[in-house]
């Protein structure tokens, strides 16, 4: 092992928060940064290009990730997550929104005291360039240049005026935080090319003397003397290093990612670290459990007449509703996609275009446990889908909705046929048999390291993991709950509270 040197940062995980981390820490010039990424640093030729995205998902440029066998259908579920140089950001649908606040405002109310919309709100609007939005709730001038599809594609668009036709109203910005209804979101698309946090945030700070990448390093765990994290210790091929980090350690490595590192390095649950044969450091229980996920199903139609090719990245307009009249928040979002989109265990039509619901304010709870005590064996995932009595009942609600405008008069020149779930699936029994065998994962796994103050929380107001000094976490793992939006523009302003954080305490 060589001579460990010394940085005053180390992050763990170059994806999207990782790559926020290192630009704004960075940025100052007399702070040494370290960022650490298992992934390579080379890319699929498809990555920059929009429509692409599901080719990105059979690369290396994703961990592979399968759930456990889900006990509500059977089945074992892909899980998809960045690995490289921007993470998920560089092989996400680019989907740019923020939950509606309801979901921030929840935190608060729960256990994680300034954490509400408004206290988010700031950093929400740091990585963004909005133009032409409310600049006193949109970024005018961050890194990220967002912008709904220029040139929607026009099955999507009889989608939106559907949705209208049936009484949904029509948000000016539903990517903003502040409305339901439907629209067409913000998109991390710039020129007609995918934006990554590494082309966002890291592109830019590239030439910093003291910034320092490097790729292919695996991370085995973190080094913990006297109660206080020092530094890390990791792999580049067969070759060990370890590296001290003169204040802090900031992991990023997402929410399957971290909770793994943190049980390699003997901080977590203790009984479960013994089973594994890893030697507790700190005994913290809620490291890998309050596991969520948006789950997802649709209905998938032929086209009447030939769907335009995509221009885009085939969802450019979506819906956030409630499930239920009394709903105290929105809880669904319906997305339209300008190509068949299903489990891959089912069968759909070559052509096509879908409508899917997603479940954004689960009540199933699942865990990341770890399978050995090998840095390179994958983790155990299992969200619990549908464990929970409450979360299939509202997705029924979001395929009746969904098939509310799926039989919209505006959709007539366009709709062959409901090839999935098909009409004859009508009662809430056959469509909950449906959406079970149907069941994907949004790729929005959250929570596992959460943020409060109970004995189940693991980062404290400030990001700092409890019980052990110089080391916090600042992913998507610190939600309490999930947010009703795509995860990633979150993900974005933790990362950007955590560099303030950090600031705050002494860079």
């Amino acid at each position: 092992m060589s001579q460990a040197v010394e940085y005053d940062y180390v992050v763990v995980g170059a994806g999207t928060a990782g790559s926020v981390l290192a630009a704004r820490l960075s940025a100052r010039g007399d702070a040494r940064v370290l960022l650490l990424e298992a992934g390579g640093s080379e890319m699929p030729e498809a990555m920059p290009v929009p429509p692409a995205w599901p080719l990105l998902l059979g690369t290396s440029s994703n961990w592979g990730d399968r759930t456990t066998e889900q006990a509500s259908t059977g089945t074992s579920v892909p899980l998809a997550r960045g690995r490289g140089i921007g993470g998920s950001s560089a092989i996400n649908a680019m989907v740019f929104t923020r939950g509606h606040r309801a979901s921030y405002d929840a935190w608060a109310a729960g256990d994680a005291k300034g954490w509400d919309f408004d206290a988010l709100l700031p950093y929400l609007m740091r990585s963004e360039r909005a133009e032409g939005r409310d600049p006193g709730t949109r970024g005018q001038d961050g890194p990220l240049t967002v912008a709904p599809a220029r040139e929607p594609n026009p099955v999507l668009e009889a989608c939106l005026e559907a949705a209208a036709e049936v009484g949904h109203p029509r948000a000016a910005d539903i990517s903003s935080g502040l409305e339901e209804g439907f629209g067409r979101p913000d998109l991390n698309i710039v020129d007609g090319r995918r934006q990554s946090a590494a082309d966002a945030y890291l592109a830019p700070a590239s030439g910093r003397a003291g910034l320092r990448v490097v790729t292919g390093a695996l991370v085995h765990r973190v080094l913990v003397d006297g109660g206080r994290c020092t530094g890390v210790a990791y792999t580049v091929g067969s070759r060990e290093f370890t590296v001290r980090a003169a204040r802090e350690v900031v992991l990023t490595a997402g929410a399957i990612g971290t909770p793994q590192l943190l049980m390699l390095s003997g901080i977590g649950p203790q009984r479960h670290l013994r089973e594994t044969g890893v030697e507790v450091l700190h005994d913290l229980p809620g490291v890998g459990g309050n596991l969520q996920d948006h789950v997802m199903a649709g209905l998938v139609y032929s086209a009447a007449r030939p769907v335009p090719a995509a221009r885009n990245n085939h969802g450019e307009a979506l819906g956030l509703l409630r499930s239920t009249p009394t709903a105290d928040a929105p809880d669904l979002q319906i997305i339209f996609v300008d190509v068949p989109s299903h489990a891959p265990t089912l069968a759909g039509p070559r052509e096509g275009y879908t409508i899917r619901v997603s479940l954004m304010r689960p009540h199933s709870r699942g865990t990341v446990r770890l399978a050995s005590s090998s840095p390179g064996t994958a983790p155990v995932i299992d969200p619990g889908y549908y464990t929970d009595p409450r979360d299939l009942p509202a997705m029924i609600a979001g395929i009746r909705a969904a098939r509310e405008i799926g039989r919209a008069k505006a959709l007539d020149p366009w709709r062959g046929e409901e090839v999935l779930p098909g009409v004859d699936v009508r009662d809430d029994e056959a469509i909950g048999a449906y959406l079970r065998r149907g069941l994907a994962s949004y790729f929005h796994p959250v929570g596992t390291c959460r943020l409060g103050t109970d004995e189940h929380a693991v980062v404290d107001e400030e990001l700092r993991v409890r019980g052990i000094g110089g080391l916090r976490v600042a992913d998507a793992s610190v939600m309490p709950s999930i947010v009703s939006g795509n995860t990633n523009a979150t993900v974005y302003a933790i990362a950007e509270r955590a560099a303030d954080f950090l600031s705050q305490n002494g860079v």
